[in-house]
């Protein structure tokens, strides 16, 4: 029952639900951009520099979470061979891969006035660039393995490789001396950030987040077909 229940559930969803989710999604985004272009103040150091902070971070949160949800996928993949859960990876994968690339390039150009420079190859950079690198080799198993299982489980290798990484990236500051700053805003304790800066940063996260939601759903649905396609033609 639960291998059915997910797929069938993505299926109903029609367009209409995705452009109400669309129209949700862009206002929250409006309100993002507003608050964090202009309502926002400069910092008193990086001045309006630090402005890229409000794509950069909620790029950099969902790169890790896409990543982080396609390694728990793919071990109960492995585990107990839940075919939909493989196809739940490889819809978030070029999600979490775009969002580690425009991570790494929006840091780039933050680094550039703050830094002095467009590129180090510190921990945090260097480990996000390693996650990039994942993203790409788990996309092009499935692009270049023709066979399911075979994809399957070599990507799903790939995925749970990669988790590694995860803690890397996020204790990278604090295990190594390097030119990123420390997390501003953590689980433990209360956000350094002040709170001029830290709303539009909480509202573009979840405006991304609905994005990166809206395109998964399309995404899976496609992946749903396809290989319920590729079941039929075998048969």
């Amino acid at each position: 029952m639960l291998k059915n229940f997910f797929p069938n559930k993505i299926l109903k969803i029609n367009t209409k639900l995705i452009n109400k989710i669309a129209i949700f999604m862009l206002i929250i985004i409006g309100l993002g951009l507003v608050y964090s272009l202009i309502l926002s103040p400069e910092d008193y150091i990086q001045g309006d520099s630090v402005r890229i902070m409000y794509v950069h971070v909620p790029s950099s949160l969902i790169a890790l979470g896409c990543f982080a949800v396609m390694g728990i996928a793919s071990i109960l993949n492995l585990l107990f061979n839940i075919k939909f859960l493989s196809l739940i990876s490889k819809s978030l994968a070029p999600i979490g891969g775009i969002f580690t690339l425009i991570s790494i390039i929006t840091g780039s150009l933050w680094g550039k006035p703050t830094w002095g420079i467009w590129w180090v190859w510190d921990a945090r950079l260097t480990s996000m660039f390693i996650l990039f690198c994942f993203y790409i080799a788990y996309i092009l198993s499935w692009k270049l393995i023709s066979n399911f299982k075979k994809a399957n489980k070599i990507s799903s290798i790939i995925a749970i490789i990669g988790l590694f990484n995860l803690p890397v990236i996020k204790y990278s500051v604090d295990w190594w001396n390097t030119l990123h700053q420390p997390s501003s805003i953590t689980l433990t304790s209360a956000p350094t950030i002040h709170h001029t800066m830290l709303i539009p940063l909480i509202i573009m996260f979840f405006g991304l987040l609905i994005y990166s939601l809206i395109i998964f759903l399309m995404k899976y649905k496609i992946e749903i077909i396809k290989f319920k396609l590729k079941k039929k033609n075998e048969k």
